[in-house]
């Protein structure tokens, strides 16, 4: 762990939308989701300014909006992501093809650190779908969607297991292509403590 996650929180989630639903738009998706994490007692700490990244998978798809925030929590991540996995229903998720549109999507990238499911430098899962739960997430590393906002909250966060920076991994990214970041989206569309801890 970097002495930043152990200072400032010891968790990273990925958040990202791109088409709407019960609680609006992506970004107001995003930010509603946000909130729903610290009704259900889970401390966010900080959050990156929200982007509209290009979309994974269908090419066809609306542009995704996606932000990382940083949590601290003393919930197992298995728990973790249930109260995740719930919040994606309560905004209108209802499955879908991997890699499809989402009223919201929200992924554990890294939990303190731990390790699981990977085979050496390789995570251990073969394809989209159902699998167990892969600390740090499987495909973070290859998702410039992802690195680029965590940046913003952890820039001297390191990979767990590929032991590279999120500043390394992101200038090994193709500059065009799937999940490529086109634009940060105004502030207003964040929430208070955006790209910095929060008070306490």
């Amino acid at each position: 762990m970097t002495s930043q996650l152990r200072a400032h929180g010891k968790i990273l989630v990925g958040l990202g939308a791109n088409c709407p639903g019960p609680w609006g738009k992506s970004s107001s998706a995003i930010a509603q989701a946000l909130g729903e994490i610290e009704r259900a007692h889970v401390t966010v700490v900080a959050v990156s300014p929200f982007y509209e990244t290009e979309a994974v998978g269908n090419a066809r798809q609306p542009a995704y909006v996606n932000a990382v925030a940083l949590l601290d929590t003393p919930l197992s991540p298995e728990a973790l992501l249930q109260v995740l996995k719930r919040i994606e229903r309560r905004s209108g998720r209802r499955g879908g093809r991997p890699w499809g549109p989402r009223t919201l999507d929200i992924d554990i990238i890294d939990y303190d650190g731990l390790v699981r499911h990977w085979r050496g430098r390789a995570p251990d899962f073969k394809r989209a779908g159902a699998r167990p739960l892969v600390l740090p997430h499987p495909l973070a590393h290859e998702r410039p969607f992802v690195l680029r906002p965590l940046l913003d909250v952890a820039p001297n966060w390191r990979h767990p297991v590929l032991q590279k920076s999120a500043a390394e991994l992101l200038h090994a990214m193709p500059k065009a292509g799937p999940g490529r970041v086109l634009k940060r989206l105004p502030s207003e569309g964040a929430r208070p403590g955006t790209g910095a801890e929060r008070s306490s």
